[in-house]
């Protein structure tokens, strides 16, 4: 936990920002994976966290602007909860460390919001992401759970929004160490993986190396023989000579922070020669959007910047042709490149998205329609204080590619031909973590290995 001041300033902050009403925060309760006794493992909201620190659950927030009053809500623990799950502080001590002095049980909650509501006194909330949320907010102050997006507070969330984007040098500690917990794990993953293993058997030693340097996963993770599947979950392969294993994990930290990496490495100890050429133009993007980082220039162009580069490498390999200014425009690298190229990162691995990406990533303006380009997570202007991934990748995906040659689209600039020796290619990308810095950007954490030379030395 920081320090009190730490969320004092922020929740002063935020209120000078929304300038009047009432701010619900909505903590996370335990969830039941079969039954209600047997939980997944539990994660406090992070914007919950953000503000009032307390990763415990059952607990709900007000921030009373036009009162000036901060109420955690929550009931004390009974002796039966404390027979199975130990002592804990007490409400009123788990609130004095962040500053909060006023605590109330649960059920004033709604007292609290019934009486705001016959006020006509205006409630903020934020867009709900859970099913208990909804069923929150409908019980609390009667908004339908097909509404609750819809009528989330745009003020609420943009002030939210403008705040965690900015990361603060005691966040960027935290990032750090997620950074470097995500970059053993890919290191353990190089040197152990080879033919006749599991796929299950790299992600369950991602995630034991997590756990043991005190953090959990910060998403599920993707270790697969089938890198064409972008987020591909399944665990059930068996790592084969010939084959690459495409590696995305990280880490989330003690204190809920992220990281977040990719890797591609051979099964083998070198790669192939054609594993090597495709994997290179994946690299000579990845790096052109590193040099691409600065403040004051937009991530579209970082993006736009992968995929020319892509478009480059393709175009002198054969599987792309004609003018790449024009193909770029219209998109026809998407057949292997879909993705976006990076996203915000911080307490959550994609960054505030549950408040949008339109807000988060784009600063209120609309996103493209166009297929790849929609996947864009980010596209705003980048700033001092903002950490987001690079991580532009090439995949072959035998369904896209079979559709897109029987619509004949974009024929005047792709060769099909040469497209169809490599449907069984899969994919690839590597990934990495970046701090925008005042005059350009600066990489989080021990750096992993990435050059050809360097993988298969680690592979040795």
């Amino acid at each position: 936990m920081f320090s009190k001041e730490t969320y004092i300033n922020r929740r002063n902050k935020l209120k000078a920002e929304v300038k009047s009403g009432i701010l619900l925060f909505l903590g996370n309760d335990e969830c039941g994976m079969n039954y209600a006794d047997n939980t997944y493992h539990y994660r406090q909201d992070s914007t919950f966290l953000y503000f009032f620190g307390s990763d415990y659950a059952g607990l709900n927030a007000i921030i009373d602007i036009d009162e000036n009053r901060e109420i955690i809500f929550g009931d004390e623990l009974t002796i039966d909860h404390i027979v199975w799950m130990g002592s804990q502080p007490t409400i009123k001590e788990k609130s004095e460390v962040v500053g909060i002095s006023e605590t109330a049980p649960m059920s004033e909650l709604k007292t609290y919001l019934d009486n705001a509501a016959l006020k006509a006194r205006t409630i903020h909330h934020l867009p709900p992401y859970r099913p208990e949320h909804q069923i929150k907010l409908l019980y609390l102050i009667q908004i339908h759970p097909n509404l609750a997006s819809k009528n989330a507070s745009l003020p609420f969330i943009q002030a939210v929004v403008n705040q965690r984007n900015y990361k603060s040098d005691e966040e960027i500690i935290q990032i750090k160490e997620a950074v470097n917990i995500t970059g053993e794990m890919h290191l353990a993953a190089m040197r152990m993986a080879q033919p006749g293993m599991k796929e299950y058997e790299i992600a369950a030693k991602v995630q034991e190396i997590a756990i043991s340097l005190g953090g959990q996963l910060s998403f599920p993770v993707i270790a697969t023989i089938n890198g064409q599947t972008l987020h591909n979950h399944y665990h059930g392969n068996t790592l084969k000579s010939g084959d690459m294993l495409l590696l995305d994990c990280g880490a989330e930290n003690g204190m809920h922070y992220s990281g977040d990496m990719s890797s591609t490495f051979p099964v083998d100890k070198t790669f192939t020669s054609r594993q090597k050429e495709i994997y290179q133009i994946a690299l000579n993007a990845h790096n052109a959007a590193i040099e691409k980082l600065q403040p004051g220039v937009s991530f579209k162009e970082v993006h736009l910047t992968a995929c020319r580069a892509v478009a480059e490498g393709m175009k002198q390999m054969g599987f792309m042709k004609g003018d790449l200014d024009d193909a770029i425009r219209q998109g026809a690298h998407a057949l292997f490149f879909q993705c976006g190229t990076g996203h915000m990162m911080g307490m959550d691995v994609h960054d505030m998205e549950n408040l949008g990406e339109v807000c988060v990533g784009y600063n209120g303006k609309a996103k493209s329609t166009q297929f790849g380009l929609k996947s864009l997570r980010l596209g705003r202007e980048l700033e001092p204080g903002f950490v987001l991934t690079i991580e532009p990748g090439i995949y072959f995906i035998p369904e896209l590619i079979d559709m897109w040659k029987a619509e004949k689209r974009f024929e005047q600039f792709i060769n099909y031909d040469k497209v169809e020796q490599y449907k069984d290619f899969g994919g690839c990308r590597n990934e990495e973590d970046f701090l925008i810095t005042a005059n350009g950007a600066r990489l989080l954490g021990k750096p992993i290995p990435k050059n050809i030379a360097d993988v298969e030395k680690e592979r040795i």
